[in-house]
């Protein structure tokens, strides 16, 4: 685009709040901003005062924006995240948080509330407790509260007639409400000391698991004493994490920013109940925004995964008032932002403040090493296989099968380089007959094209790159699924595995990469990587059918039976190991036909 047609745009930007996106001669989305007056913040990009490097660099890239008006600052805020999300822009900060840990729920809206283990947080429809870290056991806590408290494990529905106990009712785990063995004012009691429990209250379940560790070991039991005193002990550590001086009630994120002005790092202290949870490090490109813009796109980014705390404890310039409405759009409880001169909360941010300095110092070399084996890898790529776009979304295709039995296709995504495991996606083969590579290639691509240019373009976002794990022949198979389907924008290539050579359309002979280039290796790693997940499909699905042809084989268990023992051990090791006590409680099983499960495997 022209500059007298950019400044035509320029003119037509409205006196309203809205988001920006700056897009680079190839159309990719490459900085996305939110403005409280569109028309003053985009016009300072194009101004000619002298501007920080990064901000520079990406107006030199600049060759068209475009623009959404949202009724509120607080709406542009949160449609920013959205599309920081979607188009991964290179000159945004992106917290990749690919370490997501878990949480505790209590499924409190329920008749008869259960208790199981989530690492994503739903607002309304529970009571979260977490993340945990650190070493602590969400599984250990959970059996903790089930063994002390009885509260149910399961996802059972509870309705007017009464069912079968499970083995847990047997093993002292659950009350049954699904057999009515307890009455709701009971259970509700159980879930209130649970609740407590989770909060904070860890006295009363380790005196109580003290207490049967000893009974266990009275009756000789060595091995039950001994579970239970490793839960009291990591009881004992959580209690040690308590921070005397914060309130029990209080849950609080403490955050510390640091930046040398091309690289940052963020540190967050997570306190939950008064007791330090642990700390999360991240290492990231700065961006091209200001610092309080790109802390408060820390912020948003990470709490859009994230439960809110009732604090969030930081020393940064940032817009209180515009993230405190964001937050109460996303939380029902009362978010307050505290910026601490002395006490404990002071102490707690000069700690998190310490722990980005010393992250940063040590991550430089690192995030470097990083940008060489992804950006610069991708710009590599284009200028040697002469592609037609830069390949920021990468997408790999791979078949797996055994004789042509389970046939299975993944698309692996990269985006900039880097594995982007949430737009991962995996196919069972329908159409092919038999072990036909090729054919099951076309049937994955043609499944894939067909989604161009529909609704479901926005899940399955168009890619500048097809890699293909294969030499010519696969390539000019797939190259025929591409020109039946009037494919012409999307670049497409093979990568032989013997030889490492990579195969185009535009030559015959193959390119042969420097084995060192970075170039090379990223391919190499977007092919592994399918190959990996094509492989554990289909030994997931092989597996299943293994286990239905070896209970087949016993008379009395059709499929409702056959998936209810897979629901209650899982695999056919633990089916094959359990007792006649275990199996008979499973639901439609019953002690005679336990025998039986149990009398085919021991003559196995």
């Amino acid at each position: 685009m022209s500059e007298s047609v950019v400044r035509e745009k320029l003119k037509l930007l409205p006196d309203r709040p809205g988001v920006y996106l700056m897009m680079d001669a190839d159309g990719a989305v490459i900085y996305v901003g939110k403005a409280r007056v569109l028309k003053n913040r985009v016009r300072q990009y194009f101004h000619s005062s002298s501007k920080p490097v990064k901000v520079q660099a990406m107006v030199d890239c600049i060759a068209d924006f475009a623009y959404v008006v949202t009724p509120t600052e607080v709406d542009a805020l949160a449609l920013e995240n959205t599309y920081i999300k979607k188009y991964k822009p290179k000159y945004n900060i992106l917290l990749k948080d690919d370490k997501t840990y878990p949480y505790i729920k209590v499924t409190v809206g329920e008749a008869f509330p259960r208790i199981c283990i989530t690492r994503r947080v739903r607002r309304g429809d529970g009571k979260y407790f977490g993340p945990f870290m650190g070493g602590i056991s969400c599984k250990d806590i959970v059996d903790i509260a089930a063994r002390v408290y009885h509260i149910r494990t399961c996802s059972q529905s509870i309705g007017e007639r009464p069912k079968k106990p499970c083995l847990n009712y047997h093993l002292g785990r659950c009350p049954a409400p699904c057999a009515q063995r307890i009455g709701a004012d009971e259970y509700a009691a159980c879930v209130e000391r649970t609740l407590s429990f989770l909060s904070g209250n860890y006295e009363e379940a380790a005196a109580l698991l003290t207490e049967k560790m000893q009974k266990f070991a009275e009756e000789e039991e060595f091995e039950l004493a001994l579970e239970l005193r490793k839960k009291i002990e990591m009881l004992s550590l959580l209690g040690e994490r308590r921070i005397t001086s914060m309130p029990r009630e209080v849950d609080a994120d403490i955050w510390a920013y640091r930046s040398n002005g091309l690289y940052a790092a963020v540190s967050v202290l997570v306190t939950r109940g008064g007791v330090m949870q642990g700390s999360r490090n991240f290492s990231l490109d700065e961006g091209a925004g200001a610092p309080g813009e790109s802390f408060m796109s820390v912020l948003t980014q990470y709490y859009a995964a994230h439960e809110l705390p009732h604090e969030i404890v930081l020393d940064e310039p940032v817009d209180d008032a515009l993230f405190l409405s964001y937050a109460a759009g996303r939380t029902d409880r009362k978010v307050t932002l505290v910026r601490p001169k002395f006490g404990v909360r002071r102490e707690l941010l000069d700690m998190a403040a310490g722990n980005a300095a010393e992250y940063l110092e040590k991550s430089v070399s690192a995030i470097a090493h990083k940008n060489d084996m992804t950006l610069t890898a991708c710009e590599r790529l284009k200028q040697l296989l002469r592609l037609s776009r830069y390949p920021k979304r990468m997408e790999c295709y791979d078949i797996s099968n055994i004789s042509g039995v389970d046939k299975v296709g993944s698309m692996v995504v990269f985006t900039d380089g880097e594995a982007d495991k949430y737009q991962y996606r995996r196919f069972r083969i329908k159409t092919v007959e038999g072990a036909d590579d090729f054919a099951s290639l076309r049937e994955v691509l043609r499944r894939r094209l067909a989604k161009l240019g529909t609704d479901e373009e926005e899940r399955f976002p168009r890619p500048q790159l097809v890699v293909i794990d294969g030499g010519k022949g696969q390539l000019h198979a797939v190259r025929g699924v591409f020109e039946e389907m009037g494919v012409a924008d999307i670049d497409l290539i093979a990568l032989a595995k013997r030889e490492e050579e990579v195969y185009t359309l535009w030559q015959d002979a193959p390119v042969c990469l420097d084995r060192r280039d970075y170039a090379l290796k990223v391919l190499q790693r977007i092919r592994d990587e399918a190959h990996r997940f094509a492989i554990t499909y289909f030994r997931s699905l092989h597996s299943k059918r293994n286990l239905a042809s070896v209970l087949d084989e016993i008379g009395g268990i059709g499929k409702q039976k056959r998936m209810a023992l897979l629901q209650a051990f899982g695999t056919i090791d633990k089916i094959m190991r359990a007792d006649e006590a275990a199996l008979s409680a499973v639901p439609g099983i019953g002690p005679e036909l336990a025998a039986r499960i149990r009398a085919h495997f021991e003559g196995l």
